[in-house]
């Protein structure tokens, strides 16, 4: 399977030869599969839970929720104010869950590269295809020309 490392290393002039095989139009759903390791995986599931208004939404009951068990006393208060465990908890959150997205990130720059080489691919055929049917438009319109200049000889020759 074509990889997006694979891709770069092709020089522009190797876009006509690439026009020639069959397979021109990479399957990136298909590719994604075949290449997606575990870590990308878990990079991407953390990416789409964190990055959603249902985890913001139990980050904020469970802070508020930590914030009023330690001012109220309901329990011992295992974190006074101004709540250094509830900080230390978020400072570890935060140190791992940004390098986890920024690896989702860099998982979908590589397929958005993909995407975008693709493009180029389909544009490249696209504009052959159009030179060739303009070029078939061309030949029709002669054609055309040559018979509308015998009927009209053969309208003269007849008519007189």
């Amino acid at each position: 399977m074509v990889d997006i490392n694979d891709i770069k290393k092709l020089p522009l002039a190797s876009h006509q030869e690439h026009l020639k095989s069959e397979a021109l139009i990479h399957p990136l759903n298909k590719l994604e599969h075949e290449k997606v390791s575990f870590g990308h995986k878990l990079a991407e599931s953390t990416v789409k839970a964190v990055g959603s208004w249902k985890f913001i939404f139990i980050q904020t009951i469970l802070i508020v929720v930590w914030s009023c068990i330690n001012i109220i006393a309901w329990a011992e208060h295992w974190d006074p104010y101004p709540f250094i465990l509830l900080n230390l908890f978020l400072t570890i959150q935060a140190a791992y869950t940004a390098p986890i997205i920024m690896m989702g990130q860099n998982r979908q720059a590589a397929r958005d590269r993909l995407e975008a080489h693709n493009d180029f691919l389909l544009n490249i055929k696209a504009e052959k295809e159009i030179q060739m049917l303009s070029a078939e438009v061309q030949k029709q319109q002669q054609l055309l020309e040559e018979i509308l200049k015998k009927v009209s000889i053969t309208q003269d020759t007849s008519g007189t």
